[in-house]
């Protein structure tokens, strides 16, 4: 993530973003964004299974995705170094000891562009 010119962010503004793959498809939207215990910044992705079908409610389920593998470009997350296939065969998340961080707070994201 530090070669990709992390910038700051609000927390707020990264919920509700499409998370997208290498040919610009959506594999989910952000809904939360949390903090484990190890002090590790993750992404709760409502993942959609079904290409084009998630805003159906069809195969959604949460996932936890790394800050460091995707980067922000406009209004919108690239997903960089985890495919599709990984988001597909990822667990479906809930919620152990990981926290919310608060909208407000600030916390770094790479950049990207396409």
């Amino acid at each position: 993530m530090e070669r990709r010119w992390p910038q700051p962010v609000q927390v707020g503004a990264l919920i509700g973003l499409p998370v997208l793959d290498d040919d610009d498809r959506t594999l989910g939207v952000v809904r939360r964004v949390m903090r484990t215990p190890a002090d590790k910044i993750v992404l709760i992705v409502d993942h959609h299974a079904w290409y084009g079908l998630g805003w159906l409610g069809l195969g959604v389920r949460p996932v936890s995705v790394p800050i460091e593998v995707v980067a922000i470009f406009g209004r919108q997350l690239a997903s960089l170094d985890m495919p599709p296939a990984d988001y597909a065969a990822a667990p479906t998340w809930a919620q152990r000891q990981e926290t919310d961080i608060p909208a407000g707070e600030t916390i770094r994201i790479a950049l990207t562009r396409r």
